[in-house]
């Protein structure tokens, strides 16, 4: 939010406990997450709030295969849509590319430091998801079980 009459800090403090990203869990002590689209470890903290930010970075999967890095301009708070960057980072570019491009994406147009190993270890997540599982391959009998198999058989 880059208003002249509220700070991020501010919207922070009047959010941070009622937001439309909010996820409260009763379980595992009170744990708080968020859906904030820039969030990128998805935790409810003002460190990793998206929505706060002036400079915000987002990482989805794209389509076959690939990574989308959306980010959002510091100057263009009241313009939303004009302040959104897109960059699709394709599936068939090889991982270490990608993941090289995110972290010069993140440095050398200003966004924080403390955010480009985290970016990095989204995009490696997603990367990961989208490979193909390989099959495991059939258990080999040993010992009594293998000779009652091959008396059967």
């Amino acid at each position: 939010m880059s208003t002249s009459n509220v700070s991020a800090d501010l919207v922070w403090e009047i959010t941070r406990k009622q937001n439309a990203f909010l996820v409260q869990r009763k379980t595992a002590g009170g744990t708080q997450f968020s859906r904030d689209p820039y969030n990128l470890v998805n935790l409810q903290s003002r460190k990793y709030a998206g929505f706060v930010n002036d400079k915000a970075i987002g990482i989805a999967p794209g389509e076959k295969g690939g990574v989308t890095v959306v980010s959002k301009k510091a100057g263009s708070a009241n313009k939303p849509a004009s302040g959104l960057i897109s960059t699709n980072y394709s599936g068939n570019k090889s991982a270490r590319k990608t993941y090289k491009a995110v972290a010069n994406a993140t440095a050398k147009n200003g966004y924080r430091a403390d955010l480009r190993q985290v970016a990095v270890a989204r995009v490696s997540a997603i990367r990961k998801s989208q490979r193909p599982v390989k099959a495991s391959p059939e258990r080999k009998l040993r010992g009594n079980a293998a000779k009652k198999a091959a008396e059967s058989s």
